[in-house]
Order: C-alpha cells, then structure tokens, then sequence
C-alpha cells in the first residue's frame, strides 16, 4: 500500500469521525414549555395532600371525603373523585365533580351548595379495574 493510498484512508477515517460527532450532537432541541414559575407552583396543593380529605359545605357540614383526582387526557380538565355516603367504609358511593366546584379556604375544602343528598343522587362513578 503506497503512502498516498494510507494517507487517503487516514483522511477519509478521520472525515468520517468528524462528520460522526457533528451527526451525534444533532439538531440542537427545542422544547415549548409555558411560562410557569416553578416557585409559583410552591403555593400549589399536592395530590397526596388533598386525596382523603374532607369536603365539607358552606355550613361546614360534611358531605364527602376526596378519594381520588383523574385528570383527563385530552383537555388535561382535574375532576375530583368523592366517596359519598356508606358507613365504615360499608355501602359508600363514588361520584366525580369538576375539581373546580371545590374550593380551597383557610384549609377547608368547601363544595358549596353541596348535600350529601344532592352528592348521593349524582350517577356512580366506577374505576376502570
């Protein structure tokens, strides 16, 4: 093999690598995320912290407890599971209301205008299994 040919080769591998590590690094990424201070989201409530919680009325009376939220996946719209009714966990009933019907004040979470009539009357709600 003449020194050309070597230096052709050598050339071409060392092409190639270059074009290999620009290739790698690629297209530099863009991702679209809105303009959320995330310290603002520090205020926010947790799941964890409002799954179990009692919902209560405008007269402080309870009527539900929050047993689950299910965002859905189109319109990325929170709605609130709530057990309703039922006696030590015997007989209860599981409705879903817009997560936006509650309200959250002084640590209270009040639906109001809420019976625990008006809740059980509203159609059942059954987690798919």
């Amino acid at each position: 093999m003449t020194i050309l040919m070597r230096l052709s080769i050598a050339f071409a591998v060392m092409a190639v690598a270059i074009a290999g590590a620009a290739l790698a690094q690629g297209v530099e990424q863009s991702v679209s995320v809105p303009g959320t201070v995330p310290q603002s989201l520090a205020t926010g409530y947790r799941t964890s912290k409002l799954v179990g919680r009692l919902v209560v009325n405008e007269g402080n009376i309870p009527v539900a407890r929050i047993d689950d939220l299910i965002v859905t996946p189109n319109d990325k719209v929170p709605f609130a599971v709530l057990s309703v009714g039922g006696f030590l966990g015997m007989d209860k009933k599981y409705v879903i209301v817009p997560f936006s019907s509650i309200k959250i004040q002084d640590d209270r979470l009040i639906f109001y205008g809420a019976t625990r009539d008006y809740l059980e009357k509203l159609p059942a709600f059954h987690y798919n299994t």
